[in-house]
């Protein structure tokens, strides 16, 4: 179960210090399993992919792709309801990152013009975890972006599509379907197959295996993140219901037994509720199994009696979400700069972000928001630069350029320059 810490408490420091110190590392069976899987897929294409699929996951192909009758054949039974959810959400993250778009620019000055033209990448690839699972939002929060940024084709693989996702397929904009999930599908998008095409870019979560696969194509294609478990920090306080935290916290802890639900909470008091309040709820939830092992394993409440220790903790912390369920929430959250996303107020729960809200969910995790940021249409375009000379302006900048060349040692560079000024 959830346990309370005090800074009187011996164990404060030595969780809090575990928890600081998560990180994306994988272990080395997977990476090593996931680079044999990375081989084969390379040197076998669509055959390879078969063989892997029946190993691992015991399902016969026989295409890779979902013929676009039979997609729009599944997309068909979602009920009408949720298919306005989805409409829904797929209209606020498309207006969200409309504001995000990227434009080219020049500067021209005394004979150079130099400048940074954007452009959409080609073709990406969004991975969406499947078979027993279904996580049409996921598909909404990768593709759309995507769409936003101007990319030219989308490619999804996942494992035993759902209604629900291929339903969120078309909607976001999605271009192909790939029935096909693991490090396997990652080796497809990464490299091609004879029916895979390549892509630029691989974007979306998956497990372990997933997760290996990306880190190890990096570099021969672009990734988004190496996703880790999922995980919340919320900062509350009397006044607000704890009733609400608590849910707040199953909420994350239901993901998986790895998720890291913690708590900071303003006073012991109020902490001993919401540990009360996880207790009565987690008994009446469906995967109670789950979040129990990810509570005792990862969870904490941290006892904190001013908004400086809030402010400290939460950034020590470096969250994916970050809750601040306090009066002064929109101040304290211009002092928080290491979390992936922000939720203020004690009526924005984590899980708004996670469907409607409107910016993706796609967030950096294991403490990686110190230095990351959401995936937006940022990751979905590349720059350019553009750098243009007349004779009159390489003429005044070369005695500075001959100059810095020398100190590096490098005079065949000078000459470049200098055999273009003096003839």
């Amino acid at each position: 179960m959830i346990r309370v810490f005090e800074k009187s408490d011996p164990d404060f420091q030595r969780r809090l210090d575990a928890l600081c110190n998560r990180s994306s590392e994988l272990s080395p069976d997977i990476e090593a399993g996931a680079r044999r899987t990375i081989d084969k897929v390379r040197r076998g294409g669509d055959a390879a992919v078969r063989a892997l699929t029946a190993e691992f996951e015991k399902r016969q192909l026989d295409a890779l792709e979902l013929p676009a009758a039979q997609w729009d054949e599944l997309a068909a039974r979602v009920s009408p309801d949720v298919r306005a959810a989805l409409e829904h959400a797929a209209r606020r993250v498309r207006t969200f990152h409309e504001r995000e778009r990227h434009a080219s620019y020049e500067i021209s000055e005394e004979g150079v013009r130099v400048g940074s033209r954007v452009d959409p990448l080609a073709r990406i690839g969004i991975y969406v975890p499947g078979g027993t699972a279904r996580y049409p939002s996921t598909v909404i929060m990768t593709a759309v972006p995507a769409r936003v940024a101007g990319v030219r084709e989308i490619v999804m693989a996942t494992p035993g599509p759902s209604p629900e996702t291929l339903a969120a397929a078309r909607l976001a904009g999605v271009d192909r379907v790939f029935v096909i999930g693991g490090a396997q599908a990652i080796a497809a998008m990464a490299y091609g197959t004879e029916s895979v095409p390549r892509v630029d870019k691989i974007v979306g979560p998956g497990n372990a295996w997933v997760a290996a696969a990306k880190r190890l194509v990096f570099g021969d294609v672009g990734i988004d993140s190496i996703a880790g478990p999922t995980e919340v920090v919320i900062a509350a306080e009397e006044g607000v219901d704890p009733r609400w935290i608590a849910a707040d916290l199953l909420a994350q802890a239901e993901h998986d037994e790895l998720a890291v639900p913690i708590l900071i909470a303003r006073g012991k008091a109020y902490a001993d509720k919401v540990a009360a309040a996880v207790v009565v709820q987690l008994a009446e939830l469906p995967r109670r199994a789950i979040a129990t092992k990810a509570l005792a394993d990862q969870g904490a409440i941290f006892v904190a009696d001013s908004d400086d220790e809030i402010v400290r903790l939460v950034n020590l912390l470096a969250p994916e979400h970050a809750e601040l369920a306090l009066r002064d929430a929109r101040a304290l959250a211009a002092q928080i700069m290491t979390a992936g996303a922000l939720f203020l107020g004690a009526h924005t729960p984590e899980p708004v972000g996670d469907y409607i809200a409107g910016p993706s969910h796609v967030l950096p995790t294991g403490g990686s928001a110190r230095f990351a940021s959401p995936l937006g249409v940022g990751d979905f375009i590349k720059r350019t630069s553009i750098i243009e000379y007349d004779a009159a302006a390489l003429a005044a900048q070369a005695g500075d350029i001959d100059r810095l060349t020398a100190v590096e040692d490098l005079h065949g560079h000078g000459r470049a320059v200098t055999i273009r000024t003096r003839g």
